[in-house]
């Protein structure tokens, strides 16, 4: 190929100089054809094929290489035809001849031509996109995997971000109710992938049969929901985008925390920070731009939606009721009864009726056992022979002073002393432990050790008034004689007759 410069030297002599073609090609001692290729084009135009390259041993195959990637189409990725599986099948199955170079270009070639273009999009205020990104953080000193709740404003950029310990329809409900609090109103519509969160079926028209928990957050906030073509992720990708811009920059390096709560704090500072920037393109800073999000938004309803997961139970007759793969401890008067189970992203809340009987953290690991040992003390009164294998008390980290007491009741009082002990314990049903264990301190410091001088402690400290007990009550108090001292006892005692 010739340089640009002789271009130029050419077509310098032949138009401004007006020397002839042949002249030219004699001077310069290039072909008459190629001056006139000089004078036509300005720089080299490079090769062009005048027809499509031949290919006689590949192309009565180029229909099979079409169908095979076709079908890969309809496939997982990880598990589609490379370009060397492809010749191998040419070779093995359809007696091709030629070799590998040539399917490869050739694949390569039909695979750029598929790949798909997308169209700039603008965006209106006041609308939202909404997805679930997985990170790793270390959560009280244990590395754990956490879910991220996103939602991405796509006109102003703003984002909101919160973690949770598992991608369950309460969390996603909960990740909504805080990012509608966090940004001070709804949007009018939000974009989703096909979650089954969201989408209990897709039916033959493409309609989308939400499910009862989505449905529920909809009525209550009254927002559009569209969703994005099924394994196009590319349909919502301000969010997509926004998930990899949380990991890149918000949990790298990888956070180091106490609490989820302590991260989810973190989180909203920095989406908070963010508010300030101004991005390329753009000449407001985010938090500008979000006033106009701010302006489009449904207002927020009086009261935020109960963001919980409901299910029915059944009490067993050990007074748990299980709830995704867990059993969660209720009072023994609930044996056998049907309950109502809410699952909240952080606790357990279990009804019997209008009533609420237990609640408890939650748990996301499985065959746990959740127990509130203060469930079970009304049967161990009953059953106090159980006392001491009971499984709900086991781990129950009491103060010192309520395994004194007990040693003292059971020394005095044999089998009857655990009994009363536990009837201490039950004390619990009603008053603060707090109260309870100033109670057991003080019946240790006087010496009343009872159950009853317990409780009388309990209700002097709540009402604020000085302890009156009745000695007689408690047989089991050393008892101490005053008699009338007499003067010839003091004479005694200065001669030293007593003595």
């Amino acid at each position: 190929m010739y340089s640009v410069d002789l271009y130029a030297r050419v077509r310098r002599a032949c138009h401004v100089e007006r020397m002839s073609k042949r002249q030219a090609a004699r001077v310069f001692g290039i072909d008459r054809k190629t001056v006139d290729k000089m004078l036509a084009h300005s720089v080299p135009p490079g090769y062009r094929r005048s027809r499509p390259p031949s290919r006689p041993k590949l192309d009565p195959f180029t229909g099979i290489i079409d169908r095979i990637l076709e079908a890969d189409r309809q496939v997982h990725r990880k598990q589609r035809h490379t370009a060397k599986r492809i010749f191998e099948r040419l070779r093995d199955e359809h007696g091709f001849s030629g070799g590998y170079t040539i399917v490869k270009d050739y694949v390569r070639e039909c695979r750029r031509r598929g790949r798909e273009v997308f169209v700039p999009l603008a965006h209106d205020p006041g609308h939202a996109q909404v997805d679930f990104g997985e990170a790793r953080a270390v959560i009280g000193g244990q590395e754990c995997k956490i879910h991220v709740f996103a939602m991405d404003l796509p006109h102003s950029d703003a984002c909101f971000l919160k973690a949770y310990r598992a991608e369950t329809s309460e969390a996603f409900c909960e990740g909504h109710v805080a990012a509608f609090g966090f940004f001070g109103g709804v949007p009018r519509s939000i974009l989703y992938d096909n979650t089954k969160l969201a989408v209990a079926r897709i039916l033959g028209d493409g309609t989308r049969q939400r499910t009862r928990v989505f449905s529920e957050l909809q009525s209550h906030y009254l927002f559009e929901d569209r969703f994005g073509r099924p394994g196009k992720g590319n349909d919502k990708g301000k969010v997509e985008g926004l998930i990899g811009f949380m990991r890149r920059n918000f949990l790298v390096p990888v956070p180091r925390v106490e609490s989820l709560e302590a991260l989810n704090a973190r989180l909203e500072a920095r989406c908070r920070e963010r508010q300030t920037a101004r991005l390329r393109r753009h000449e407001e800073t985010i938090a500008e731009r979000l006033e106009r999000d701010r302006a489009a938004f449904l207002p927020l309803p009086a009261t935020p939606y109960d963001a919980c997961d409901r299910c029915p139970g059944r009490v067993t007759s050990l007074s748990l009721v299980r709830y995704k793969a867990n059993d969660y401890s209720v009072p023994v008067v609930y044996g056998h009864r049907e309950v109502l189970i809410r699952g909240y992203v952080d606790r357990v809340v279990i009804s019997c009726g209008a009533e609420v009987i237990a609640r408890h953290p939650r748990s996301y690991e499985r065959e746990d056992l959740i127990f509130d040992p203060l469930h079970y003390l009304p049967l161990l009164e009953r059953k106090i022979g159980a006392l001491d294998q009971a499984a709900p008390l086991r781990g129950w980290a009491l103060p010192e002073a309520f395994a004194t007491l007990r040693r003292l009741l059971e020394a005095r009082m044999g089998k009857a002393g655990k009994r009363e002990y536990v009837q201490v314990l039950r004390l619990m049903e009603t008053f603060r432990p707090a109260d309870v264990e100033t109670a057991v301190r003080a019946a240790l410091r006087f010496g009343v050790i009872s159950a009853d001088a317990v409780k009388h402690l309990v209700l002097c400290r709540i009402e604020r008034r000085p302890p009156r007990l009745d000695l007689e009550l408690y047989p089991y108090l050393p008892r101490a004689e005053v008699a009338t001292t007499s003067p010839g006892s003091y004479m005694s005692l200065l001669s030293g007759a007593g003595l």
